[in-house]
C-alpha cells in the first residue's frame, strides 16, 4: 500500500485550503524526505493561492519554510542522515550544471525548482528536496521559531553578503514587517548604524527594540528631504510604488538602494541623480546554500531569531487571512497536527 503525503491544498484561485492527500511516487536519488514539524507562512504562499504570478498549478499545497527531521534519504545522498533536522525554503532543487550552480549562486540557476511551484509544499506532513537545500539546523536555534529564516530571513541576510554591506556603514530599512524586523536584526549585528523607515508611528518603539538606533517616517518628506546623501546602503522590503528619486537622494556617493520587495508596477528612476552620485539600484532572490548556512550560524552567534505567531496546520485558513489582513506580528508558523486530526 502507498503511503500518501497529507497537507491541505488550494484547488481553485484564491479558494480555501482543504485537506489533500497524495502519492509522492519513488523518492529520487538525490533528494531526502522531511517530516514536517513546523512550516511558516509566507505572502508568497498567499500570492501562489490566488496565482498572482501566473505559475500556480491546483490543486497547490503551499508553504516554503519548512522545520522538521529527515525521515529518508535517496540512494545517491551522502551527506545528510534520517534523523537530522533540517530546514527547507522557496528553492528545492537546482541543475548543478550551469554557471551559477558551479559558481556557488545555486539560487540563480534557471532551471531551479520552487519548493510550491508544479510541487506540494510544506503545508503537510512531509515534503521533499533536493539534499543541497536541505539545511541542518545548528544547536541553539528554536525550531518552532526559525522556519521563516528559510525564506523571509535568507532574503534580507543574502543582500549584506552580495552587496558588501560593512560594519561602518549608515544602512536604512523601508518596511518593518514580516522581512524587515528581520533585517534590522541582521544589520546591527553587523555593526551598521541602522534606520528604520516606517510609516507606522506604532511601530518606532518596536523597531528601536529589534535593532535600529532611530526611525524616519517614510511618509514624511521633509524627514526623508532632511536625511539626503546620508546612506550607504538602503534596504526596501516592501512591493509597493514609493518616491524612488527622493530615496535615491538619501544616498550617499557610491551609494546602493537595494529591493527584495516584489515591485509589480516599473520603477521610474531620474537618471542624474544616480549618474553624478555614482549611486545604483539593484536586487536579489534568496540566497545559495552556502549563504544560508552562514545566515544561521550568525544567528546562532547573535541570538538572532523571526518574532512569530503561532497557529496549528489544522487552523491554517484562520492563519491565512491573518496574514492577509496585515495583522501578522511578525510571522507565521504553523505546527504539524495532522497525527492528531
Amino acid at each position: 500500500m502507498v503511503d500518501l503525503f497529507r497537507g491541505y491544498a488550494a484547488k481553485t484561485r484564491g479558494g480555501q485550503l482543504e485537506r489533500f492527500d497524495y502519492d509522492p511516487g519513488p523518492l529520487a536519488d538525490d533528494d531526502v524526505e522531511i517530516a514536517v514539524q513546523y512550516c511558516g507562512v509566507c505572502h508568497s504562499d498567499l500570492s501562489m493561492v490566488n496565482n498572482e504570478w501566473g505559475m500556480t498549478s491546483y490543486p497547490v499545497i503551499p508553504g516554503h519554510e519548512v522545520v522538521g527531521k529527515i525521515v529518508a534519504v535517496g540512494s545517491g545522498v551522502t551527506t545528510l542522515q534520517v534523523g537530522q533536522r533540517v530546514g527547507l525554503g522557496w528553492f528545492s532543487s537546482s541543475c548543478r550544471d550551469c554557471q551559477p550552480c558551479l559558481s556557488g549562486d545555486q539560487n540563480l540557476c534557471a532551471t531551479a525548482g520552487m519548493t510550491i511551484v508544479n510541487r506540494h509544499g510544506g503545508f503537510a506532513d512531509r515534503v521533499r528536496c533536493q539534499a543541497m537545500w536541505a539545511f541542518p539546523l545548528p544547536d541553539g536555534l528554536d525550531p518552532s521559531k526559525v522556519g521563516p529564516l528559510f525564506c523571509g530571513g535568507l532574503t534580507v541576510f543574502n543582500p549584506i553578503i552580495q552587496c558588501d554591506v560593512r560594519p561602518t556603514d549608515r544602512v536604512g530599512v523601508i518596511g518593518i514587517g514580516g522581512l524587515g524586523h528581520m533585517a534590522l536584526q541582521f544589520l546591527r549585528a553587523w555593526g551598521c548604524e541602522v534606520v528604520a523607515f516606517t510609516s507606522s508611528d506604532s511601530k518606532r518603539e518596536e523597531a528601536l527594540k529589534l535593532g535600529a538606533h532611530r526611525t524616519l517616517n517614510s511618509r514624511d518628506e521633509v524627514q526623508l528631504a532632511s536625511a539626503q546623501g546620508t546612506f550607504n546602503f538602503i534596504l526596501n522590503t516592501v512591493n509597493v510604488t514609493l518616491n524612488w528619486d527622493l530615496y535615491i537622494n538619501c544616498l550617499s556617493t557610491r551609494g546602493r538602494f537595494h529591493s527584495v520587495g516584489a515591485i509589480a508596477e516599473p520603477v521610474r528612476l531620474s537618471a542624474l541623480p544616480i549618474i553624478f552620485g555614482q549611486r545604483s539600484f539593484s536586487g536579489t532572490p534568496l540566497g545559495s546554500p552556502s549563504t544560508a548556512t552562514k545566515m544561521l550560524d550568525f544567528c546562532v552567534r547573535h541570538d538572532i531569531a523571526p518574532v512569530v505567531e503561532h497557529f496549528p496546520l489544522s487552523e491554517v485558513n484562520q492563519a491565512m487571512k491573518h496574514l492577509e489582513s496585515g495583522q501578522a506580528r511578525y510571522r507565521i508558523v504553523l505546527e504539524n497536527d495532522l497525527d492528531k486530526s
